[in-house]
């Protein structure tokens, strides 16, 4: 028969879980790090999932599928109560953080400095990029060493910003796909690449401003280049 039912797009999807927690027919769940619909007839097409996915990779379409087997369902959600739960990383859930100004807080937690972290996940892999803090933000692309290396990176490089995190040596991948999406979807103000003096830290200015180059916008944007002792160098 002909019925609405869930379709995932694999290409935008994650893998984050939140569409398989989501659905209360477990029609959903994570292969090889992807969302998949596991059968038919366990979907009711109602879509409670939809909400749910970060990514915006799943929607209700209308083609040739089993009907609803409420039935089945039933007998294979209890049968999955007495299985233990696969486990759904929720640490790519994307949402945005707020803080209280500095003084204040930092007198409550006795620290003498606060995070200015306004985002979440901040690797660039998981970052999904129609999260709404993307939007009209000012972007801090930066490489994972240069926390480390600068003190004072959060007053003087995240505040303020969206921060994305990577290490093109450690992931071994061209992130600048990624990074066009994010600034072809959002009303970016400005980018700012941070990076480390290392040769390998050249992958990820190279996969910004190609991301900057490919989104056919014209933003303001600058790099940072911080030393293995700490210094900033230009």
């Amino acid at each position: 028969m002909r019925r609405k039912i869930v379709h995932i797009e694999e290409e935008k999807c994650n893998g984050c879980g939140a569409c398989a927690t989501a659905c209360h027919e477990g029609a959903i769940e994570i292969v090889n790090g992807k969302a998949k619909l596991i059968k038919d007839d366990y979907c009711d097409g109602l879509g409670d999932c939809l909400p749910h996915c970060p990514m915006d990779a799943i929607h209700i379409i209308e083609r040739e599928a089993a009907d609803y087997d409420e039935v089945a369902v039933k007998a294979r959600m209890e049968a999955a109560q007495e299985q233990p739960k696969p486990f759904v990383c929720p640490g790519s859930m994307a949402k945005a953080i707020a803080h209280e100004d500095a003084p204040e807080v930092a007198a409550a937690t006795k620290a003498a400095s606060v995070s200015r972290l306004a985002n979440w996940p901040v690797q660039i892999k998981l970052a999904p990029p129609q999260a709404p803090y993307f939007d009209g933000a000012r972007l801090l692309i930066a490489a994972d060493c240069t926390a480390y290396a600068y003190a004072s990176f959060h007053e003087e490089f995240i505040k303020g910003h969206v921060t994305l995190i990577g290490c093109p040596k450690l992931d071994a991948i061209d992130y600048s796909e990624k990074l066009t999406e994010i600034i072809k979807a959002n009303d970016i103000k400005s980018v700012t690449i941070v990076r480390m003096e290392v040769p390998c830290c050249g992958g990820l200015e190279y996969a910004a401003k190609t991301a900057l180059q490919n989104s056919g916008k014209f933003l303001p944007w600058q790099v940072v280049t911080i030393s293995i002792d700490g210094r900033i160098l230009d």
